[in-house]
């Protein structure tokens, strides 16, 4: 796996920086700010460039969600492409309600080669722990066993968390492919636990891509997003609670590190 210089990947980078970083300039793309439901206040900031799937309780919410979700992803579009796409995209957001998962996106960036993507996820899952670093160093623990896990503990601003990356080889058989030949490629992810300090709780932020040239740049974003983590009950939202131009929540803060650099413990 390889990581190329800073500079290759612009549009990912000036993302990540989004997320992490207030700054003054018009042209900066704005972030959002999202609230997870449902459980404890816990909120965080994601990049300009993810377009979240339409997750819901209800049929008529999903439906809603779904149109301005192929409306956004597709703005060169027209109905002939939305009316039809929206409701796979509405089935696609239930599946992931059933799932848990509250909060779920598609990322797209440009790159050289065309488009790299990312899909990411967001869930809390009940847990009775005494306190945030038991709850940590419980996860790790349980992580460490498999040998395939490179499990590290983190010290986010929100507080203590663990990260596990993975990397797999993906087979598709020959009927499958344009070419007729079983392809291979390989899909990288990396999944951190954030013990919620406020209630029974422990978010689980994953991120997978197929993109593992660009995995440095894909790793600092998902920093920047988990530094963003906030359990402040206030309405603010992440951060300091300061916002940009168009009304979103920015936070200040130095460039992000590479979820893989995270402490060993």
């Amino acid at each position: 796996m390889t990581t190329p210089p800073s500079d290759t990947l612009q549009s990912l980078s000036a993302a990540a920086n989004t997320a992490a970083e207030s700054t003054a300039s018009e042209t900066t793309a704005p972030a959002e700010a999202v609230q997870l439901p449902d459980v404890p206040p816990m909120a965080f900031v994601v990049p300009e460039s993810f377009y979240a799937l339409p997750i819901a309780v209800t049929p008529e919410e999903r439906a809603v969600l779904a149109e301005e979700f192929v409306r956004e992803l597709y703005p060169n579009g027209n109905d002939d492409l939305w009316t039809p796409a929206a409701p796979y995209y509405a089935a696609l957001g239930e599946g992931m309600t059933q799932q848990g998962l509250a909060y779920a996106a598609m990322g797209l960036f440009s790159i050289p080669e065309g488009v790299a993507h990312c899909s990411f996820t967001v869930g809390a899952v009940e847990s009775d722990h005494p306190s945030v670093e038991i709850a940590a160093n419980g996860i790790r623990e349980i992580l460490t066993r498999d040998e395939n896990n490179d499990a590290r503990w983190i010290d986010l601003p929100c507080g203590p968390a663990v990260s596990c990356v993975t990397l797999r080889q993906i087979t598709i058989s020959p009927e499958l492919t344009a070419t007729g030949e079983e392809a291979t490629f390989h899909m990288g992810q990396v999944q951190v636990y954030v013990p919620f300090p406020t209630g029974p709780y422990t978010a689980v932020f994953t991120m997978d891509t197929a993109a593992v040239d660009y995995w440095g740049e894909f790793s600092e974003m998902m920093m920047a997003v988990l530094r963003s983590v906030s359990f402040d009950d206030s309405d603010e939202g992440p951060g300091d609670g300061s916002q940009d131009d168009d009304g979103n929540a920015t936070q200040p803060g130095a460039a992000p590190a590479a979820v893989p650099e995270a402490t060993d413990r």
